[in-house]
């Protein structure tokens, strides 16, 4: 093509291209949330609230849509925002304990299922900009859900422990029912954002993130698929990771640059972890 045809095939291609993007769902920024440290050590229980940890889909509603962390919007059933306040809203889409493989994979069709998402719940646990202390967000966070009045719409339960005895406890209750751990929020911190010692959160391990570097061959019954995955930590250290990877998996490796989680006990002097476990690939939601 020349002079005019190119310009205007171009111009055409332009056009239509302008068109695609303006179908898609709008992705904003990733919303400042609060994020939880590691308890370590002792803190004075008495001024914490402890609710269970939920292994869902962190997201946030902000009166009109309902985002993931990332900032991508999240495809619900119509029903299931209509019946959401014009108050803005903090928590975790949940299907249940042990459930997350099949949470992740319903949150992240662009088309939703009806069956899949009268099964999900969204678990609210803070009130993003609210004024006063977390007990008073709390309060207001349970009057707004309860004058919202729809099933799927929940607060995440707060309770108190006297002691670590009973917080130690109430852990491995947790833990035994299938749940992941507990969270702790300061009674009287304001809301603030960012990683911040107001939230801590107790498991009986660690888990966090790592990116693929490579990918090992397998010896013995693993032979021709993956033995373990090559990952680099975020402070670059580097490390093989084999242990817990289903088969399913070593027959088909995610790509070089995924983000991986995976748990485990301890660092050693070295900041290299622990018996370290895969247990999952990183949902980019």
């Amino acid at each position: 093509m020349r002079g005019s045809e190119g310009r205007s095939w171009h111009y055409l291609c332009a056009c239509l291209l302008a068109l695609f993007l303006c179908g898609l769902p709008a992705r904003a920024a990733p919303p400042p949330l609060l994020l939880a440290e590691v308890l370590r050590g002792e803190v004075d229980l008495p001024r914490y609230w402890v609710s269970e940890k939920l292994d869902g889909a962190r997201a946030v509603w902000d009166g009109r849509t309902l985002r993931f962390r990332s900032g991508n919007p999240v495809a619900t059933p119509a029903w299931f925002i209509a019946g959401l306040p014009a108050e803005p809203l903090d928590g975790e889409l949940w299907m249940g304990r042990g459930r997350f493989d099949a949470l992740s994979a319903a949150v992240r069709r662009t088309t939703p299922e009806e069956a899949e998402w009268r099964q999900i719940r969204f678990m609210v646990f803070e009130q993003p900009g609210g004024s006063g202390t977390f007990t008073e967000r709390d309060a207001r966070l349970r009057d707004i859900v309860a004058r919202a009045g729809v099933p799927w719409l929940q607060v995440v339960e707060q309770f108190r422990v006297p002691d670590s005895q009973a917080l130690q406890a109430c852990l491995a209750e947790v833990v035994a029912g299938g749940g992941e751990g507990l969270m702790l929020h300061r009674d009287d911190a304001p809301y603030v954002t960012g990683r911040s010692d107001v939230l801590l959160k107790l498991k009986p391990w660690l888990d966090t993130e790592a990116r693929v570097i490579g990918h090992l061959p397998g010896k013995g019954r693993l032979a021709g698929m993956l033995g373990a995955l090559r990952v680099e930590t975020p402070e670059g250290r580097r490390f093989n990771l084999g242990s817990g990877l289903p088969d399913a998996l070593r027959r088909d490796p995610p790509p070089v640059g995924t983000q991986v989680t995976y748990r485990y006990t301890s660092l050693t002097p070295d900041g290299v972890p622990r018996f370290a476990r895969f247990l999952r690939v990183r949902e980019a939601f």
